[in-house]
Parts: C-alpha cells; sequence; structure tokens
C-alpha cells in the first residue's frame, strides 16, 4: 500500500502494552500490523468501535507513545525509530494534534494567549508583541475574538474550548493535523460548526488530516477515504462513497448498520447487523492478509474472501 506520492505513510506499526503482575501479566495489541498512507490535501477517517486502537495510532504516529514496531514516514522522513532533536523538530514543526475532550487539553492556569502562543514560543518567537499578533490573528481565524485572549479555559463553553484547541494546533501552520474524536464530546449542533470550521480551515491553508472518530456520519461527510479497525486490525480501507455505498468486510457492514436513520418509521423496522469473527470468517490455518479487491479499495481477509469480494463488486 505504500505509495511515493503519499504525505504520511505507516508500515505495519505495532503497539503493545502490559498490563498486570506476576501470573496476571498479559501483553495487549492496541495497534496490530497496521498498515495506510494519507495524501497531500486529503482527510483520511479512521474509524472503529471504541478500544479498537484507532486513537492508540494517532498518539503512536505523533510519538506521545513510542511504537513497538513498524515505521512511520512523513513526507518521505522516517519519523518513528529513535529519537533525535532534529527528528523532533521534524516532527513538530509538521504535524500537530487535536484533542478529544476540550477541557481536560487545556491547562486551566494558563491564558487562551498563553496556550495558544505557546507552540510559536517553543519555535523561538520571543517578542510578545509578535506572538500576541500571531495567536489573535489565529483566534479570528477560529471565531474567536482579540478579547478571549486573556481569559482561561473555564470561561468558556465545550465548543469554544475546541476551537482554541483547534488554534493551538494550527498556530504553527503544520502541514498535517491528527484529529482525535474533535467533536465526540460536544453537542450535535455545535458538532457541525466545528468540522466546518476544520473544513474552511483544510481548504484555506491546504492541511491534510487524520481524523479518528466513531461517529460514521460525520466521517463520511468529512472524509476523502476511510479504514476501519477491529480490534486493532486494519480491516477495510476504500474512498468514502466506496465504503458506504458497497462495504466488503463484515465488520464494516455491521458499523453502517448501527448508523440511525432519521425517518422513525423506517428506523423502527431496520435490521441490524451484528459481527461475529468466530461465526463470519472460516480462515483455518490460513493467515488473512490486506489485499487490493479494487482500486483504492483494500480488504483484510482470506484469498477465499478476496475472491468473493471481488465478485461482488463485479
Amino acid at each position: 500500500m505504500a505509495d511515493n506520492e503519499s504525505l504520511l505513510r505507516v508500515e505495519h506499526l505495532c503497539q503493545t502494552f502490559a498490563t498486570g503482575h506476576g501470573k496476571k501479566r498479559r501483553v495487549v495489541h492496541a495497534v496490530d500490523d497496521v498498515s495506510f498512507e494519507v495524501f497531500p490535501a486529503e482527510t483520511f477517517g479512521l474509524v472503529g468501535e471504541s478500544g479498537c486502537g484507532k486513537t492508540t495510532t494517532g498518539r503512536t504516529i505523533i510519538r506521545l507513545y513510542e511504537p513497538t514496531a513498524g515505521e512511520v514516514f512523513f513526507d518521505g522522513k522516517e519519523i518513528s525509530g529513535p529519537m533525535t532533536k532534529e527528528k523532533r523538530k521534524f516532527l513538530t514543526d509538521n504535524i500537530a494534534m487535536i484533542f478529544q475532550d476540550p477541557i481536560e487539553s487545556l491547562n486551566p492556569r494558563m491564558t487562551i494567549e498563553e496556550i495558544v502562543g505557546e507552540g510559536l514560543k517553543l519555535r523561538g518567537v520571543t517578542d510578545k508583541s509578535e506572538r500576541h499578533v500571531r495567536v489573535v490573528e489565529m483566534l479570528h481565524r477560529v471565531g474567536l475574538t482579540e478579547e478571549h485572549a486573556s481569559r482561561y479555559p473555564h470561561e468558556f463553553s465545550g465548543g469554544q474550548r475546541q476551537r482554541i484547541g483547534i488554534a493551538r494546533a494550527m498556530i504553527i501552520h503544520p502541514r498535517m493535523i491528527i484529529a482525535d474524536e474533535p467533536v465526540s464530546a460536544l453537542d450535535v449542533s455545535i458538532q457541525a460548526q466545528v468540522i466546518n470550521l476544520l473544513n474552511d480551515l483544510k481548504k484555506e491553508m491546504g492541511l491534510t488530516i487524520l481524523f479518528i472518530a466513531h461517529n460514521l456520519s460525520v466521517v463520511k461527510y468529512f472524509s476523502d477515504r476511510i479504514g476501519v479497525m477491529y480490534y486493532g486490525k486494519l480491516v477495510e480501507v476504500a474512498k468514502s462513497d466506496d465504503l458506504y455505498d458497497h462495504p466488503l468486510h463484515p465488520y464494516t457492514r455491521a458499523l453502517l448498520s448501527a448508523i440511525p436513520e432519521p425517518n422513525p418509521l423506517t428506523e423502527r423496522h431496520r435490521v441490524r447487523i451484528d459481527y461475529d469473527p468466530k461465526r463470519d470468517h472460516q480462515w483455518g490455518d490460513e493467515v488473512p492478509e490486506m489485499r487490493e479487491v479494487a482500486p483504492g479499495h483494500f480488504l483484510y481477509g482470506s484469498i477465499k474472501e478476496f475472491e468473493a469480494a471481488k465478485r461482488s463488486l463485479a
């Protein structure tokens, strides 16, 4: 799945965590041999139920977690492996993250100007007046005002806090944003505002976005391509329309069947699809692989499942 034109390339990424002690000690494979790529100026959606490893994938890419195995490349340069000052600077200059919780991710003892301007300060912008001008400019871009700069996080609503988080990420003009469920903690009406803001910033600044979410309706609206994760594995990757029109993996079909319909009459009689790996796959001794079923449409499964999927798309 590698491509020289991709901006971000993730190859066989693994992330494990040890839990318990002694005889109760076990290893959790949060991310298990995940490979995908993200192209310049596109939004790649990463979806799956809670605990599937999508957030861990994003945090491992940006090195909040040290990867257990695998490689990550950004613009052709490796950003995994042993960390150096040059690699750290390259990473922080090019990739920023928007966190899920707009309350916990902001320091309550810092003003908004200090929070948003921290990235500039770390990058050597020592002149306070210059930082102030750039912070105010970014606050305006996310729908806030200069008056908000002197306030503290507790004085804002959830939607406003998330705008502050976006401003903090965008102040360094990164080439890529990792957005970790940026709207899941917000009211539905506010979610639309934040998504539209991200869309506008993407167009204005030529942003590339890795959009992590579990709300499939939001992901379809916002993403160019989508990757579906299940228990640490990437099980399907396709263009947004292709995934929704022709879901190939049984887990993807189960996820899509869970999206509620706005019409209560049809919603009442709709049949949900459940996914049981032991029932839905007969792999035997075969090791399943990620294969390209159609141009840009990848499926994780056996050869038999691959052939069946090709026939279904014919």
